[in-house]
């Protein structure tokens, strides 16, 4: 069995759907600096042809945008979404796998899509109360219908990843990835094992790792009103201060071999194998172009254990 992702795409990036979020609240970074329209259009010119989204993201409002883009394009490039993450009435979130909860989700998204597939369909985070199996069984139902095509697992365990081989094939794993954060070896293994796509978001760990977050924006907490940024309970302020001065010895680390900040975040994991595809959450014409435009280095395995170093240095 082949890694689906490499069939799918042969650019190395996936568009971020949370990019297209700001104007519906919920999840995402706040407001882009262009139309999504010309966004999407920019990086599908460009060859990205992967395009992930999340009821989440926006409160819907990510795949209502989505929707118009994809319309007269839908054989030309590949639709992800999730079930998983959902919200009341009062917009309160909730996690939650329950199969019941998974159909009314994935039959959502399938109209604000305003499409009769999903090409790769995702459980977006474990659910301690539900085995995982439940939803799966659920899922396949709809595979069965045609209306999901291939089946992914975001934020996984080895443990569920066992068990949903008794129901069926994941043919994707979605997690973080990048130079402070990494899935853990049993995964990694795991993924090799089994020839599985992955698809790693957060490169940038949401703007440190490109030099955007800095010292004074996080104290002075200037983000956009919708940014999560400005009072996500994850967003912890101590650690994102002591990533930012890591990021300026990374950077340093990356001129002396003539790499931008950028480039350095995205060859450790470009030098990952396991890594086939690598989600962009850019916001304008210009950050696609930018990361398009960049060099994607290969670093030895003596160079990654040197970023790991820099990586868990103590700030000067």
């Amino acid at each position: 069995m082949s890694l689906i992702l490499k069939n799918w795409s042969k650019v190395p990036y996936a568009f971020g759907g949370a990019a297209l979020s700001a104007e519906g609240g919920g999840y995402g970074f706040g407001a882009g600096e262009d139309k999504p329209e010309d966004i999407l259009a920019y990086a599908f010119d460009r060859g990205v042809a992967l395009f992930d989204t999340a009821p989440i993201y926006g409160f819907g409002h990510s795949e209502e945008v989505l929707a118009p883009f994809i319309k007269n394009k839908r054989e030309k490039l590949r639709v992800i979404t999730k079930s998983g993450v959902t919200w009341n009435s009062s917009k309160r979130v909730d996690m939650t796998n329950d199969p019941k909860v998974l159909t009314e989700m994935l039959e959502n998204s399938l109209r604000r899509l305003n499409t009769d597939y999903i090409d790769l369909y995702m459980i977006h985070w474990p659910d301690s109360k539900v085995d995982i199996r439940k939803p799966l069984e659920e899922l396949m139902k709809h595979k069965e219908k045609d209306k999901v095509l291939e089946i992914g697992l975001c934020n996984t365990y080895v443990e569920d990843l066992k068990k949903a081989e008794e129901i069926c094939n994941i043919r994707v794993v979605q997690s973080q990835m990048n130079i402070f954060e990494q899935p853990s070896e049993d995964i990694q293994e795991y993924l090799t094992e089994k020839n599985i796509s992955f698809m790693g978001w957060g490169a940038f760990d949401k703007g440190i790792l490109t030099g955007r977050v800095t010292k004074e924006r996080e104290q002075s907490k200037d983000y956009d009103k919708n940014d999560c940024r400005k009072s996500a309970p994850w967003w912890n302020q101590a650690d994102v201060l002591r990533k930012v001065e890591v990021a300026k010895k990374l950077k340093s680390w990356g001129e002396g071999r003539e790499l931008s900040l950028k480039e350095v975040a995205l060859g450790f994991i470009s030098s990952h194998p396991f890594a086939s595809q690598i989600l962009m959450g850019a916001k304008s014409v210009k950050d696609w172009r930018d990361v398009l435009d960049l060099k994607l280095p290969t670093f030895s395995q003596e160079e990654l254990a040197e970023i790991q170093e820099i990586c868990h240095s103590s700030p000067s």
